[in-house]
């Protein structure tokens, strides 16, 4: 049985400790098509079958639909409504006030809405452009085409540690800047869903431990090119773990990927019955033929990010720009804060000698653990192995167990140490 002894306010001292976990995320969970999982919550009406897309995807670390499949981020894209992607495209507003678009141009309200709810949670004003670097008003730093990824709070836990956040992309789409992609296939492969090839590069948040900046969203960074860090190509939200990348459009040289990269490949699009195309099927343009938009090149921006679907971007980004293997795409470090209350309970030299288990002595009331004969040279001595934290009412809270029996006798002092985490 137990003795009791009241524990004083200072026997209690509170503490906050950080425990760090490195994430690693592969290409092959970004770019396979089984472990990104679509909704398809969008549809549309008028010409042609319709558009089916999601307003975002889901990253696994593996196939799924398997039950041990773990989501790491979602991965969506916003237009600002102020861009001048936005903006050019516009055919003005309905007398809701509601932007209007011309049919060519796909899930465009979808796409500035998606932008207005992440400046509303991270910049705390859904009118709010993002930029790069953060807090700039330079126009050309502003973010009018962003690829946002949201990372899941079981990785990312209380927030991401800075300096540990990295990303592994490839700038260049396959076939570069002036390359003339021409349709019917035979003259030129389509390089939209064509994994990257060429040169990668390495975005950091370095420098954001010294350059702190905190926002409506908490906690925030510039991503930077690791071989040009005067380069902002984008911005990470520790606390929600969020990385806003730049698809560029406005600026020059403030972009994650090159803007004027051009596309080629078929895209859902809503195609009248009457619209003959050869080599086109039912429901498709082609990005890069003559008959688009009567374009013949078309670039990543504007014309993929306004003619594309959330899904058809989606999967250019995840399939594409960061290619395919076994090598880390994304890494960083996340932080779980743990408090803890930490509870000394003192046994002084003269406490805790004797055990009120009626075990403790025989049926003559003489202490076993001191033998006949000896009283007056032997001491009593018990063994320590359980601290039990009672409330004011003596309701058992918490049992701490000991490793190990601790000996406690009258020439001792003892301290056990209880450690509460949460």
């Amino acid at each position: 049985m137990a003795t009791f002894k009241e524990i004083s306010a200072a026997d209690i001292k509170t503490t906050r400790s950080v425990l760090n976990q490195l994430v690693d995320v592969i290409q092959e969970d970004i770019s396979g098509s089984a472990t990104r999982k679509s909704y398809q919550q969008f549809v549309t009406g008028g010409f042609g079958p319709g558009i089916t897309s999601s307003l975002y995807q889901t990253v696994f670390d593996q196939d799924f639909t398997l039950q041990t499949a773990n989501p790491l981020f979602d991965m969506t894209v916003g237009l600002f409504a102020g861009g001048q992607t936005v903006l050019s495209s516009s055919n003005g507003t309905d007398t809701n006030g509601k932007l209007l678009f011309p049919s060519q141009s796909v899930m465009m309200r979808e796409k500035v809405e998606i932008y207005r709810q992440y400046a509303a949670n991270l910049l705390g004003d859904p009118d709010a452009a993002f930029a790069t670097p953060f807090g700039s008003t330079t126009t050309g730093d502003q973010v009018d085409n962003a690829l946002f990824v949201s990372f899941k709070r079981l990785f990312t836990r209380d927030k991401i540690k800075r300096e540990t956040f990295a990303l592994k992309v490839y700038p260049e789409i396959n076939g570069g800047d002036n390359a003339a992609f021409r349709f019917p296939p035979g003259q030129d492969a389509p390089n939209m869903f064509q994994t990257a090839t060429g040169s990668s590069a390495i975005y950091t948040d370095f420098g954001s431990s010294t350059n702190r900046r905190r926002t409506f969203g908490g906690e925030v960074g510039n991503i930077v090119d690791s071989a040009n860090t005067a380069r902002t190509v984008g911005l990470v939200f520790y606390d929600s773990g969020t990385a806003v990348l730049n698809l560029g459009g406005r600026g020059t040289t403030q972009r994650a990927f090159n803007s004027g990269s051009i596309m080629s490949g078929a895209i859902s699009a809503m195609t009248p019955n009457n619209v003959v195309q050869t080599d086109v099927p039912y429901g498709k343009e082609i990005m890069g033929s003559a008959l688009f938009n009567a374009r013949g090149n078309p670039k990543m921006v504007p014309d993929f990010v306004t003619s594309g679907s959330i899904d058809e971007i989606v999967d250019h980004f995840a399939g594409t720009r960061f290619s395919s293997g076994s090598l880390t795409a994304a890494t960083f470090q996340n932080n779980t804060n743990i408090n803890s209350t930490l509870i000394f309970c003192r046994a002084t030299a003269d406490e805790f000698n004797y055990s009120s288990n009626p075990t403790y002595t025989n049926s003559d009331n003489r202490i076993r653990v001191i033998e006949q004969g000896q009283e007056d040279t032997q001491r009593s001595f018990t063994y320590i192995t359980t601290v039990g934290l009672y409330d004011v009412n003596d309701n058992l809270l918490a049992v701490a167990k000991l490793s190990r029996p601790i000996e406690k006798n009258d020439e001792k002092d003892l301290t056990v140490r209880v450690r509460l985490d949460f």
